[in-house]
């Protein structure tokens, strides 16, 4: 008798490759370190750099993309926290950091089409040439790194702990870190292990 799998382990062992597959980023930033700043275009073709936003109390630097499973899992959840923080001080900057070549539905055409699809509020940039990424060391999507107003790291990793089920998530590590330095408090975790499909480079 011929056994079928059914679509619920076969869509759970295919992100588990999405997670695992291709190497990590070596060095990068730890919490502490300065992030440099950048200039890459938005969907609308602008130049943006994070000395744009000189009223900001820091940034949720995401690196994220259109065809990855985790970063669409999440997609939503970018929306609630650039609404909620960035009237507060905090805005998503969010990165596509994949090469088009090796992945065509990241091309820039194809973030603006899924950047009107989902109405995203926040800045969508495009990493062309994979400079961005490497500097600051990240290694999935999506992957945060929370920055305060002088481009100091203060938290690394995910977004929270439950990217499959964002009903029972029970530990909001960005949201926590915001409120942290909100009340001057010491961010704990300031890091965890980011959870999503490897970047894509020739």
């Amino acid at each position: 008798m011929k056994k079928f799998f059914s679509f619920v382990p076969v869509l759970i062992l295919g992100l588990a490759m999405y997670s695992t597959m291709g190497p990590d980023t070596e060095g990068g930033l730890s919490v502490g370190d300065k992030a440099p700043d950048f200039k890459l275009a938005n969907i609308f073709g602008e130049q943006v750099s994070l000395s744009d936003f000189p009223e900001a109390k820091g940034f949720i630097v995401t690196f994220t993309c259109n065809h990855c499973p985790y970063a669409v899992m999440y997609e939503d959840r970018l929306i609630e926290l650039h609404n909620k923080y960035a009237p507060m001080g905090y805005p998503v900057i969010a990165i596509n950091p994949n090469d088009p070549e090796v992945v065509p539905e990241d091309s820039y055409a194809n973030m603006k089409i899924r950047a009107e699809e989902k109405v995203f509020p926040f800045q969508y940039l495009f990493d062309r040439g994979q400079k961005v990424y490497p500097a600051y060391g990240a290694t999935r999507t999506p992957h945060v790194f929370l920055l305060d107003a002088n481009l100091i790291v203060r938290y690394i990793g995910a977004i929270d702990d439950n990217a499959r089920e964002p009903e029972a998530v029970e530990v909001r590590y960005v949201e926590n870190a915001i409120n942290a330095m909100e009340n001057g408090e010491a961010i704990d975790p300031d890091f965890t292990k980011a959870v999503g499909c490897s970047i894509k480079t020739k």
